[in-house]
């Protein structure tokens, strides 16, 4: 990853989770707006997730965190479990963050789990918006890029074609 690392601090709501990570990618740019997130960290319809390395996460309290695979439904077909797996706090139910062993040197702790001061994106992704709820407005304009699904750039992309990062 880049030269650039920062290190987040984080913790669930009720304190019995605390961890910290590092990270080249500090900007919390992408929110997702699929049922999952949605469902299970978000507040405002979607979830915003970063990105760190798998290799640094330093978790403290780990017998309160619990762990959910969702369910992947496609046209009333079960599919079977995600791979992702979705760590949460089994005391205040706190998510905060995800991991799938397909990309084994990452984690993607939830910026509202992040204690650590953010920096503000200089601009915001909203992806998987073709799930999004018919309730939530979803931000268009300068500033905003808007995907039905997935954009094709990674965290990683995005930060390095905007300069945040450098190799």
């Amino acid at each position: 990853m880049g030269e650039f690392v920062m290190v987040f601090e984080g913790s669930c709501h009720c304190g019995a989770v605390t961890f910290s990570l590092r990270s080249a990618t500090p900007y919390p740019y992408m929110a997702c707006y699929c049922s999952i997130c949605r469902k299970t960290a978000g507040g405002g319809g979607f979830a915003v997730n970063i990105m760190g390395e798998a290799d640094t996460l330093d978790v403290r309290g780990r017998e309160a965190v619990s762990v959910y695979r969702a369910r992947r439904a496609r046209e009333g077909d079960d599919d079977g479990p995600s791979s992702a797996q979705r760590h949460f706090c089994a005391r205040c139910g706190s998510a905060l963050w995800v991991f799938d062993p397909r990309w084994p040197e990452l984690v993607h702790p939830f910026a509202s789990a992040i204690d650590t001061p953010l920096a503000r994106p200089p601009e915001r992704v909203h992806c998987m918006v073709g799930s999004a709820a018919a309730w939530v407005e979803v931000p268009a304009g300068e500033g905003h890029s808007v995907f039905d699904e997935y954009p094709v750039d990674s965290i990683e992309d995005r930060h390095r074609a905007r300069g945040l990062i450098t190799d």
